[in-house]
């Protein structure tokens, strides 16, 4: 006669490895997707433009404001310190430098960052403060208080701290 093993107890399934792994999978994809969507309703990128024919217009009208820059000879030289900026502008007749200037710093990713200042100076020198800037890419758009005519540079902070915009260029 054959004698039967004992058979060992099977432990329930809670209690063993694997289910508990092919379950961690899904679960993390859930925990993951969850995040993921939380992010995307805490944050607004600004990137989205609704009215797209406006925005067509607006851009042929800034390029014939920096076209009007250019015939008028300008050129720009900004120094960025750490609160601080100083704008030297040039033109080919000095005459016609305005006594004050619209400068716009913007971040070309997060709209929250930017800083629009009415600069007062004499002579194509004007200075004003400035919030911190952070690390990163940033835009500098120069205008006539009449907004007749516009230079844009951009410059990576803080490795440049020194910028040239000539729209001649």
């Amino acid at each position: 006669m054959r004698s039967k093993k004992p058979e060992a107890p099977v432990e329930p399934w809670y209690r063993q490895g694997w289910p508990w792994f092919l379950i961690a999978l899904p679960a993390t994809a859930v925990v993951a997707g969850i995040a993921t969507l939380v992010i995307a309703a805490k944050t607004f990128d600004g990137m989205v433009v609704d009215d797209y024919y406006k925005e067509g217009r607006a851009i042929v009208q800034t390029i014939g404001r920096v076209e009007h820059a250019r015939e008028l000879g300008l050129r720009a030289a900004l120094r960025i310190r750490s609160e601080a900026i100083h704008v030297e502008l040039t033109a080919t007749e000095p005459g016609s430098l305005p006594s004050s200037i619209r400068l716009t710093v913007a971040h070309p990713t997060r709209g929250g960052l930017d800083q629009e200042l009415v600069v007062e100076g004499r002579s194509g020198v004007y200075e004003a403060e400035l919030a911190p800037l952070s690390t990163g890419r940033w835009l500098f758009v120069i205008e006539d208080e009449a907004r007749s005519w516009r230079m844009d540079g951009s410059a990576y902070l803080p490795a440049e701290m020194e910028i040239r915009i000539d729209p001649n260029v």
